[in-house]
């Protein structure tokens, strides 16, 4: 079923973007991470241009992120004073990413920019996941447990001024670090299609030092307004967003999403977490090696 992307200007099969949505679906019910981080590389395997994959990658996790980030409100799992301060700052991210995406698409780079932005976070991000897993993993078969890990904040975040009391997320601290954290998260959006949540939630664990039972929701209500300004912002700089595209993708995204929530609930977490991990690291390497490669044509050139 061959469909045809008019901003992409190819013609690609349906089915298989469908596909590709099913299967980030399919990760982000499995795994609790938004799909973004995956479907651009794969729209790029499949030969969809960068600077498309990832403009339209981020209006498809704004739709899969309304059910989660309602679902978590409905039990009390979003700290709303946080979660403003996080989409300010991503607001003001997707500002400062739109001029940078404008300056390397002018300088012919940001097709390079992008895939080494997802070696470097993709790499990083799935070691990290891999050891952090396979220590559980040693620690269960030989009986020993690992030490129990302390909430606190970073030192940086701590010496921060103007500190505000965050309720919901059992916090003291300044705003302007939730405020930097956003507007990282919001740059990194618009140049990636990423929602940001496997940047994101473990960032607000480890730096901010919030309660583990409100990070996922927060991160979801962060991403949902973030991702719809990407699209905005990409819809009237870049003009990159393919509406065809992000609604075949989203139509297998919500499909995958229930199925994989079904199977997680069967399955070992931390083998999950391992799986997922193998799966990042997996996907770095390729487009890694993907950056050694000779191309068909060593310029993109793109419709005025």
């Amino acid at each position: 079923m061959d469909v045809y992307l008019p901003i992409a200007n190819l013609s690609v099969n349906g089915l298989i973007i469908v596909g590709l949505g099913l299967l980030t679906g399919l990760l982000s019910g499995m795994f609790g991470v938004g799909g973004g981080f995956l479907t651009t590389p794969l729209m790029i395997f499949y030969g969809i241009p960068p600077t498309v994959a990832a403009a339209s990658a981020a209006s498809q996790v704004t739709g899969a992120s309304v059910s989660g980030a309602f679902a978590h409100s409905r039990r009390g799992g979003v700290d709303y004073q946080m979660g403003g301060v996080l989409v300010a700052g991503g607001i003001i991210g997707t500002g400062i990413g739109a001029l940078l995406f404008n300056l390397l698409e002018r300088l012919g780079q940001i097709d390079t920019v992008i895939n080494i932005l997802y070696v470097v976070l993709l790499g990083s991000i799935g070691g990290l996941m891999a050891r952090e897993s396979i220590q559980t993993l040693r620690a269960e078969r030989t009986g020993i447990p690992l030490p129990a890990r302390k909430r606190r904040h970073h030192p940086l975040v701590a010496n921060l001024p103007m500190r505000w009391r965050f309720y919901r997320s059992g916090l003291y601290i300044s705003p302007l670090a939730p405020l930097l954290l956003g507007v990282a998260t919001g740059i990194l959006t618009m140049l990636m299609g990423i929602g940001g949540g496997f940047v994101l939630v473990p960032a607000m664990l480890y730096i901010l030092g919030m309660s583990a039972n409100v990070v996922v929701g927060t991160s979801l209500f962060q991403i949902l307004f973030v991702t719809m300004a990407t699209t905005m912002m990409h819809a009237l700089t870049t003009k990159a967003v393919d509406i065809v595209l992000a609604t075949l993708l989203l139509i297998g995204s919500v499909t995958g999403a229930q199925i994989g929530a079904q199977f997680a609930q069967k399955a070992s977490p931390v083998k999950l977490r391992l799986l997922l991990a193998v799966i990042v690291l997996m996907v770095a390497l390729r487009m890694a090696l993907g950056l050694g490669y000779r191309p068909d044509e060593i310029y993109t050139v793109a419709p005025l």
